[in-house]
Parts: structure tokens; C-alpha cells; sequence
């Protein structure tokens, strides 16, 4: 993913590459701004707060006092401050923020081990801190992180990324295999975000194919040895996530451990069509469907819109993954580069994973869909990398 500008720098690393601080640049692209990418924030985050309080409205009446728009508020709330905030610090050189991210790193290992011990735990996964009414998810943080950290580190390391032997090599990957094994025992989607972020970016500026070749090898024939003897196996077990394979693969025999969820999920976007039953018109969210406004969203979306507005959302998507592509692609410095590359990397996984769940093809994960399923920690830290994204796009020059 790296631009034609920097990919002398991606084969030969230790050869001109710019410092973190990043050089000062005349006035030729001070006045370029992606507000293509700005426009597919905006809509996506309008779009979600519309079918939130569509998936969300029954629930919330019954569950807070008739108030139907309790979610919406809160979402909206969130949504507009931190969009507010995208405008103002998107403005400011991402090198600045680059400083920050040992910073960030560490306060965000340091808040994964809090959650270990004083968390709340749900559906057999401790993932939130709870301050008062306030509730905050770790692993949203985790990624902005491992964004912002692992293309610092990669940028400092320079030609010795051509290897792995070097002690500091060892040490560094070291503590981010930690950093997703310690995310792993609290949220396996994230974990599995994490670790993809980090695949690919190491893939993109090591000058060797084969090792990663070798490495998704092992581990497809590693997944399906699992899968097998998960399914050889006609009882649920004490680990829950052993636990959703079986779910999967079973849906209708285990109804009551987690199936239910995925079949009343399956009924709603079948009873859909192609262009669904109507805005508002849903009546799998009216109690059948758990968490429908969470990580089941998508298939409110196709039973309301159909498989026409399922697909536009998707091309909402593309759009904006394919204005990632083109900041990290015309980036100014290879720092840059790699930061767009991971915010791609990581939305582009979260949608796959999400709408792959929602249709059965993997086990359920617990992951939510961008910028339209509810949660206000995730919207934060989504907008904060938009203001990553946004602020590279400030800094490219065209001549």
C-alpha cells in the first residue's frame, strides 16, 4: 500500500527514510484535504444513527421508560462531538501525534490489565471498566494504539526490518505478540484485528514474501484442526469460545447456548428480500433478535432495506476504504503510509468480520460494524483515526 514516493523506501528500507518529525514542506500541498473521505464519514456515521434508532427504538422504550430515542441520543451525542473533534485535530500534522504513541501504547497495556482484574464480564468475556453510568472498552484504544506505535517502530527500525535475527527485531515483535495475547483473553475479535494490522504492515515493508506465506499456511491448517475436533465433539464445553464453534456449525441444536441468536439473525435477512420490508418495518428486532443493535445490526439492515440497501452500505464502505487506499498510496513519507495502511487494514477486517458473523460464515465474535452499530467508545476512537487519516491527506503534495 505504500505510494510510488515511498516504494524505494519499502524494498530498501534503510535508504532516505524521512525522520518521524517529517520535513517542512512548501505551500504546493498545504490546500489539499480528503474531503471525499470526510463525505464517507459523515454519511456512514448519519446513516448508522438512522438505523439505530430504526433497530433500537423498541428496546430502549421497554428497557428505559418509554423513552424509544434513549440510544439514538447517546449515539448522536458522541457521534457529533467527536466529529466536532475530527475537524479541529485533523488540521494538525500527524507527525505530532506520532510522538505520542509510546505514550498511548502504554496506557493502553495498562488499562487491558485493569480490565483483567476489575472489568465487567458478559457473555463469558471481561471487556468493559465501568465508571459510574460510564462504561469504556480497552480494546477500542488497543487499536488506535498498535495504528499509531507499530508504524513509529517499523519507520525507527529502518534497513534492519530486512530481518528478524536483530535482538531488537526479536524484542519488539515480542511485546506486540504480548500486547495480542493479552487483548486475546479479553476479546478474540480484536485480537484477531490486531494481529492482521500487524501482519500486514510488517508484510508491506519486509522484502520477503515467503515467511508470511508460511506463517497463513499454518495457521489455516492449525484453524481447521480445531474446527474439526470441536465438531467431533457432540457436547459444549467449559470454554465459551470452543463453545461458538460448536454453536456454529450446530445452530439449531444449541439454540439455548447461542444459536438462537444467529438463526433469528438468518430469519431477518431472509424475510428481507431484495428491497426488505421498509424503514422501521423490522419485526425481528422487536424482542427476537438479541444485541440487534450491536454487532447484529447488519441484519436489521437487510430486513428494512433488503439486499439493495445492504449492498449500497457495502459500496458506502468500498468508498471509503478505497480513500484509505489513496492517502496511504500518496502519503508523504513512509510514516504516513503506514498509519493510513493500518486504519484500512483495521476497518476492512471489522467490516468482513462483522458482516461474516451476522451470515454464519465464521463463529460469532462480538464485533461491531463501523460507525453504525451502538457503542460510544468504539465511534471515539473511530473518528480519532479519521483525524489520523484526514491529517496525512493535509500533508500530500501533488505537483
Amino acid at each position: 500500500m505504500a505510494s510510488r514516493r515511498t516504494a524505494g523506501s519499502v524494498r530498501h528500507i534503510g535508504s532516505g527514510l524521512r525522520k518521524i518529525q517529517g520535513k517542512k514542506r512548501t505551500g504546493a500541498g498545504r490546500d489539499y484535504y480528503d474531503y471525499n473521505l470526510l463525505a464517507a464519514v459523515i454519511l456512514l456515521t448519519c446513516f448508522g444513527l438512522v438505523m439505530l434508532y430504526s433497530t433500537s427504538a423498541y428496546e430502549a422504550a421497554m428497557n428505559y421508560e418509554g423513552n424509544d430515542a434513549y440510544y439514538f441520543f447517546r449515539q448522536a451525542a458522541i457521534s457529533g462531538a467527536s466529529l466536532i473533534m475530527l475537524l479541529i485535530f485533523s488540521q494538525f500534522d500527524y507527525h505530532i501525534y506520532a510522538r505520542f504513541s509510546n505514550y498511548i501504547y502504554i496506557i493502553s497495556i495498562g488499562m487491558l490489565v485493569i480490565t483483567r482484574f476489575i472489568g465487567r464480564e458478559v457473555n463469558g468475556a471481561r471487556r468493559w471498566i465501568y465508571f459510574g453510568p460510564i462504561s469504556f472498552q480497552p480494546s477500542e484504544l488497543a487499536k488506535l494504539a498498535i495504528i499509531l506505535f507499530l508504524p513509529c517502530v517499523i519507520v525507527k527500525m529502518g534497513s534492519k526490518m530486512k530481518g528478524f535475527k536483530a535482538p531488537c527485531i526479536v524484542g519488539a515483535f515480542g511485546m506486540l505478540a504480548s500486547f495480542c495475547t493479552l487483548v486475546f483473553t479479553q476479546n478474540l475479535s480484536t485480537a484477531l484485528i490486531l494481529a492482521g494490522i500487524t501482519a500486514v504492515l510488517i508484510f508491506i515493508v519486509h522484502p520477503k514474501t515467503a515467511p508470511f506465506l508460511a506463517i497463513i499456511a499454518v495457521g489455516a491448517i492449525l484453524v481447521t484442526i480445531l474446527v474439526l475436533m470441536v465438531a467431533g465433539s457432540d457436547s459444549l464445553s467449559g470454554n465459551f469460545r470452543l463453545n461458538r464453534i460448536l454453536v456454529w456449525l450446530n445452530p439449531e441444536e444449541h439454540e439455548a447456548e447461542g444459536g438462537f441468536q444467529v438463526l433469528q439473525g438468518l430469519y431477518a435477512i431472509g424475510s428481507g428480500g431484495f428491497f426488505g420490508k421498509g424503514l422501521g418495518n423490522s419485526t425481528q428486532k422487536l424482542g427476537a433478535l438479541p444485541e440487534a443493535q450491536n454487532d447484529m445490526i447488519f441484519s436489521i439492515i437487510c430486513e428494512e432495506l433488503g439486499v439493495f440497501g445492504a449492498a449500497m452500505v457495502i459500496l458506502l464502505f468500498v468508498f471509503l476504504l478505497y480513500r484509505l487506499f489513496f492517502i496511504a498510496q500518496n502519503a508523504p513519507d513512509l510514516l504516513g503510509s503506514l498509519i493510513a495502511s493500518g486504519i484500512f487494514v483495521h476497518i476492512a477486517l471489522q467490516v468482513t468480520l462483522n458482516i461474516a458473523v451476522v451470515i454464519n460464515l465464521i463463529p460469532t465474535t462480538g464485533i461491531t460494524l463501523p460507525f453504525v452499530s451502538y457503542g460510544g467508545t468504539a465511534i471515539v476512537f473511530l473518528m480519532a483515526e479519521m483525524t489520523l487519516a484526514l491529517s496525512i491527506s493535509k500533508q500530500i503534495e501533488f505537483k
